[in-house]
């Protein structure tokens, strides 16, 4: 029986970047209100988007997250950003 340690360490990968950006996300989403309270409102936000603006950009930063470890986990992010990889 051959023995590929790409594909185990891969799909660790995988599995931790999962374990650890989905409750970063929650947490993200969670404790918004002490994140803005420490780093204080973000005034772009707050012109773009409106009143609140700093609060809907966190959860917004959190969804991405959330949405980016499912895919790389799910094995989707190389099919969808996969041509990103010729710039780099």
């Amino acid at each position: 029986m051959l023995y590929n340690s790409n594909v185990k360490t891969k799909t660790m990968d995988k599995v931790l970047i999962f374990l650890l950006g989905f409750p970063a996300a929650a947490l993200i989403v969670i404790y918004r209100h002490k994140i803005v309270g420490f780093t204080g409102k973000m005034e772009w936000a707050e012109r773009v988007i409106g009143p609140g603006g700093t609060y809907t950009l966190l959860i917004a930063i959190a969804f991405v997250i959330w949405i980016g470890c499912m895919m790389y986990a799910l094995g989707s992010f190389e099919q969808v950003f996969g041509f990103l990889a010729n710039f780099f």
